[in-house]
């Protein structure tokens, strides 16, 4: 590790630098639908990835498909992304990504860093996932400064829409797994610094029914009342983990009706199941039709059903373990013990890794207490998990390591 010791000497150097950037990055606010925001926090996050001198660009994304208050598919616009690509006809291709939304709205009251202690700060995003993007940027500026850096071409996908499950960007990353021999994605290691391995997959759905409204007192006979049947249609949905071991749903958003003396005429509710197979997705399939028809069944009463499994389930292949193994080696080499486990949380990685890009996903900081208040990151993490993904890249420069992933399948980028 001689070769390398001052470029990952010049890291620790970078600690200021690091807490710096975290802290006016998480104080822009970059909720999912705050696209002023966004704009605001993808420049500021641009302005020093340039310093990369990879070839830039801002990529808009089509719009998120929602249901809106009345029941109606509706466009919601969404960020840019960023996509910065250096050197793509090197032997050796690797992909980095992260995202820079976060889950806080323009007018949540958490909007403000706060340092708890030396080594903990708290704030909006600093582990998930504005640390991330820190480590990624210092890790690609230390092996920039390497001579064997030619041998390496990158590319890097920052996303704004993340955290509503990348209904924009899903495209531009099956597009990259084609093109590039392994993903690297920033999301927050574990608590402890391990890894995740396996993940769960991801589908989150919206079921809007529809009844007939009519005077709670004088003909309520006359009503459908949609939200009884909304009730019903709940409880049969999370029964589906009782019959199905490995599934979770939660019920998450429910609204619908108004005055108290009008039988209401329309619900909806919002919800997501996470299953640990393909297999069990296409058994979820079938169950939530067999709940929509055991629903229309009933006199007067209509029920629609939106939404897909957005993220696959990541399953462990050879080549996701061999890259496993790899980071493992340099932590050891940097004396810190990894690990990995399963985890019931998707990302990009789920894409990834279904679109056949061997992919680990946990390159981020520590941190804990991810989307609430009290969401904090371990500084000293920053440096750490830096060198960690500096290593594995001065590893692959120098031939030590090399992509699992059969070289015979990778594209070119245009």
């Amino acid at each position: 590790m001689k070769p390398i010791a001052a470029h990952l000497d010049w890291i620790d150097s970078q600690r200021a630098r690091s807490v710096d950037l975290v802290t006016a990055w998480s104080g822009i606010n970059s909720g999912s639908h705050h696209l002023a925001g966004q704009d605001r926090c993808a420049r500021a996050i641009a302005a020093e990835f340039e310093r990369l001198d990879g070839t830039m660009q801002m990529i808009e994304l089509p719009p998120q498909k929602v249901i809106d208050r009345g029941g109606r598919l509706v466009d919601r616009a969404l960020g840019r992304a960023i996509r910065i690509i250096k050197r793509p006809t090197a032997p050796v291709q690797i992909f980095f990504a992260i995202h820079y939304d976060t889950v806080f709205a323009a007018d949540h009251p958490f909007q403000t860093t706060t340092l708890l202690d030396a080594n903990t700060l708290r704030g909006p995003g600093v582990a998930d996932a504005k640390g991330g993007l820190v480590v990624l940027l210092t890790a690609l500026e230390a092996f920039e400064r390497c001579e064997l850096a030619a041998k390496i071409g990158w590319e890097i996908l920052l996303t704004p829409d993340e955290e509503l499950g990348s209904p924009g960007s899903s495209d531009l990353f099956v597009q990259a797994a084609a093109r590039n021999d392994i993903g690297l994605v920033f999301e927050p290691a574990l608590p402890d610094g391990s890894l995740v391995g396996a993940r769960k997959g991801s589908g989150n759905f919206t079921a809007v029914v529809t009844g007939r409204a009519a005077h709670a007192g004088r003909n309520p006979e006359c009503g459908r009342n949609a939200i009884r049947a909304l009730a019903d249609f709940i409880v049969s949905v999370d029964g589906l983990p009782a019959s199905i071991p490995g599934v979770t749903v939660n019920i998450g958003h429910v609204e619908g009706g108004g005055p108290v003396n009008i039988v209401p005429d329309l619900a909806i509710v919002q919800f997501n199941i996470r299953v640990d197979s393909t297999h069990q997705a296409n058994l979820i399939e079938t169950r939530l039709q067999q709940i929509l028809e055991q629903t229309r069944l009933r006199d007067g009463i209509g029920i629609t059903l939106h939404g897909i499994f957005t993220a696959p389930p990541k399953l462990l292949d050879e080549s996701t373990l061999q890259l496993l193994e790899q980071i493992q080696q340099c932590g050891h080499e940097l004396n810190l013990p990894l690990f990995w486990h399963p985890a019931g949380g998707v990302c990009d990685g789920n894409r990834l890794a279904a679109a056949g890009l061997p992919t680990v996903d946990t390159l981020g900081p520590r941190g804990g207490n991810l989307h609430s208040e009290a969401e904090y990151l371990l500084l000293d993490s920053l440096t750490e998990r830096t060198k960690l993904t500096a290593l594995l890249l001065f590893k692959y420069a120098t031939g030590e390591f090399s992509p699992g992933r059969p070289r015979a399948t990778r594209e070119i980028m245009p």
